[in-house]
């Protein structure tokens, strides 16, 4: 599917990937990128999406850095590059793109109204602040890089969100995760998924720390979530 452009609040547009249904029609899903841009995991992954009956739009978070950004977690180069997109990047700033891509997203044609959102690594963490900051209508994230630093926020979710937690997360210390379910539990709101013996990026698929029975777990409650959500 061929990119479009998405107007950024403050100035300026952006690229995201879109990805159609067969029907031509259904609700939209925002998914939100690791730190390896736009490439051709975050592609596939919309869509599959896509293919499931949903329109699914993944913008270019890291525009304002380096637009078009396409690597892959296959070299220690790319590695270097993508933490230092990571590190320059402007979270709240994301949060507003991510806002414009789902007025975008909800204006466009073959969505049928509802939007929800999907992220993965940084976009994990940036699905939890999309149920905080914005009105999507229910939100993903898969193993959030950063979440127990901004738990204070919980007492703004409206809508249902999913989290996907990887135990051996390398990037998400077990106490960080206690603190992520201790805090989030108990909301009826939100629905935790804890996996053992996975780290992080066990959904990638292609990378180093793909687990495939797991993925399909958790690809198969994401899927249950959104019907029920979205559908």
């Amino acid at each position: 599917m061929p990119d479009i452009t998405i107007k950024a609040k403050d100035g300026g547009s952006f690229s995201g990937y879109l990805a159609l249904p067969k029907s031509g029609k259904g609700p939209g899903v925002v998914v939100i990128q690791e730190i390896f841009g736009v490439n051709e995991v975050m592609r596939r992954i919309s869509d599959d999406i896509a293919a499931q009956g949903y329109v699914a739009l993944c913008p270019d978070l890291f525009w304002r850095q380096e637009p078009g950004i396409q690597i892959t977690d296959k070299t220690e180069a790319e590695w270097q590059k993508a933490f230092q997109l990571y590190q320059g990047f402007d979270r709240d700033k994301g949060i507003e793109d991510i806002k414009a891509t789902i007025e975008t997203l909800r204006a466009h044609p073959a969505c049928t109204g509802k939007v929800g959102a999907v992220g993965f690594c940084l976009g994990g963490l940036l699905a939890y602040l999309t149920a905080t900051r914005t009105d999507a209508d229910c939100s993903v994230g898969y193993y959030g890089v950063g979440i127990e630093g901004l738990l204070d926020e919980a007492k703004n979710i409206k809508k249902p969100l999913m989290l996907h937690i990887a135990e051996k997360d390398k990037f998400v210390p077990p106490e960080a995760q206690k603190q992520v379910k201790d805090r989030l539990g108990g909301n009826p709101l939100v629905t935790i998924h804890s996996y053992p013996d996975v780290d992080h990026a066990f959904a990638r698929v292609g990378g180093t720390t793909y687990v495939e029975a797991v993925a399909k777990e958790a690809n198969a409650r994401t899927a249950a979530f959104f019907k029920k959500h979205l559908g």
